[in-house]
């Protein structure tokens, strides 16, 4: 054990990924676990076996907690984000960081005005292969992502644009090097009344050019983004955390696997939430790369929506 100043963390909302945040609270030696809230009274039991007080109401943990997660359902995020906030509370939130622009902008404000670490869980940030081959990358022209799934029923607020495909916004604004200069996109609503598969096609004012697909009706898991750039193509699996890097020779091409440290991605993204806190890094700067991959997500949800109006006319 170092000499740690540990924070005094909690977790609102414990189903599938806010059980995850407590357990790696509870596991690294920067947090001290104080607490974990959820409307679910059964869920109790998972406070129990990690041996903290459970809460019925988020509210009683303002003053009890110094930093907090919230995995709720997004359409909930800036109500319950914006008392612990006012509060003083150092927060982390799920992505998206809301539904509305508007409640982003007042979160990131109030994290601004009261000098607070406001970050976003942007998981994909903190793969140790995606900041290894950030490493690689130079001059991109062009980039293909997959991210694929089956459907689970558990995200019914939002579609696949909001849930999944905002991780590669996120990624691709941040590693293109250059403003849109336009996109298009098509979705089809299968299961829920939101689009459950998506297509996007971006060009950026430097000429580089970004296809993603999202999807929640794929049997089989895939998560990878392919990188091409004048010397080479970079491929790499989030989920395996495997890269490997093809590029041209006088004879051919050669072909190498990257080498990537292995961890866990959500141990690092709490990590860097407290890291920040602690060495004063993140306060008062919120995640404003969240807040924009928010405001193109709504775009592309919308022209995704015009897309469907036009093509029930025909």
């Amino acid at each position: 054990m170092g000499n740690f100043k540990k924070v005094k963390t909690a977790v609102i909302g414990i189903g599938h990924l806010g059980k995850e945040h407590a357990r790696i609270y509870k596991e690294l030696e920067t947090s001290e676990l104080i607490g974990v809230s959820d409307t679910d009274l059964a869920r109790k039991e998972k406070a129990d076996a990690l041996g903290v007080p459970f809460y019925a109401n988020y509210r009683d943990l303002i003053g009890k907690a110094e930093a907090v997660s919230i995995a709720t359902p997004t359409f909930t995020h800036c109500d319950i984000a914006k008392p612990f906030l006012e509060a003083g509370i150092h927060t982390l939130i799920e992505k998206p960081i809301t539904l509305k622009l508007s409640d982003a902008d007042l979160l990131i404000e109030i994290a601004r005005r009261k000098n607070l670490a406001l970050q976003v869980g942007h998981l994909e940030r903190h793969n140790p292969g995606f900041r290894r081959i950030c490493e690689i990358a130079k001059n991109i022209r062009f980039l293909e992502i997959h991210r694929l799934g089956p459907f689970t029923g558990r995200i019914n607020d939002c579609g696949v644009v909001l849930d999944l495909m905002i991780h590669d916004i996120d990624i691709v604004l941040s590693i293109v090097n250059s403003e849109v200069a336009s996109f298009d996109a098509i979705g089809i609503n299968v299961l829920t009344p939101y689009e459950d598969i998506a297509n996007v096609r971006i060009k950026f004012k430097n000429g580089a050019v970004a296809d993603m697909t999202a999807s929640r009706l794929t049997p089989e898991k895939q998560r990878k983004i392919r990188i091409f750039q004048e010397d080479a193509y970079i491929s790499l699996d989030y989920d395996l955390q495997q890269a490997k890097i093809f590029k041209k020779k006088l004879l051919g091409i050669s072909q190498e696997t990257v080498d990537i440290e292995r961890s866990e991605p959500l141990k690092e993204e709490l990590k860097f939430f407290l890291n920040g806190i602690l060495t004063g890094k993140s306060l008062g700067k919120p995640d404003e790369a969240a807040r924009n991959a928010l405001q193109f997500a709504i775009e592309i949800v919308e022209t995704i929506q015009q897309n469907q109006k036009l093509s029930a006319k025909h």
